[in-house]
């Protein structure tokens, strides 16, 4: 799959590419970002490399991850978010948020837009959101965009080599008003 841009009424995603290696590395350096994520630490230039020159093309052209950069009107890289495949009709999402643009809802409305892009130009039917238990600022992202968190797996996140619970959580197509390619029957209760 080609790489593709969304734009929202402040933001645009798009790929990432060897132009905006220097803007991944800096914000990686964030002592937050490298606790609460499974990047490399320390992130060195060279993980910001692969990163941007390898693995963000590669996963577009396999269509098996989609990552965006979330850039602000005036350029600046704000944040990143991936969906990546996770079976047939379900995607997982990460995100982060560079350390001074947090808390203005930039990832919040990124994942609204990377989400309503994968359920309807992807066909994805499930999409499945897992933070590490204590990231509380991954949680308000993700209840905030609408994913209904379903609970706690034990030792189910590996983070530098540490097992770890992590929450879970789940946006269907349905959570957005959007229609799902195939029927979906709930539990009933």
């Amino acid at each position: 799959m080609e790489p593709v841009t969304l734009t929202t009424d402040r933001l645009r995603l798009r790929a990432v590419g060897p132009e905006d290696t220097e803007a991944v590395h800096a914000a990686a350096q964030d002592p937050d970002i490298q606790r609460w994520t499974t990047i490399p630490s320390p992130y060195l230039p060279e993980h910001a490399r692969g990163f941007t020159q390898e693995t963000v093309p590669d996963g577009w052209s396999h269509g098996s991850a989609f990552a965006f950069g979330v850039f602000l009107g005036g350029g600046e890289l704000a944040g990143m978010l991936e969906l990546t495949m996770r079976g047939l009709a379900a995607a997982e999402i990460g995100f982060w948020a560079a350390k001074e643009h947090r808390g203005h809802g930039y990832i919040t409305e990124a994942t609204l837009a990377a989400c309503r892009w994968i359920f309807t130009a992807a066909g994805v039917d499930r999409v499945e959101w897992r933070a590490e238990v204590g990231n509380l600022a991954s949680r308000a992202v993700a209840e905030r965009a609408g994913f209904t968190v379903e609970g706690t797996l034990r030792s189910a996140l590996n983070n530098k080599g540490v097992r770890r619970d992590c929450w879970v959580g789940s946006l269907l197509p349905s959570d957005l008003g959007l229609p799902s390619t195939a029927p979906y029957l709930p539990a009933r209760s």
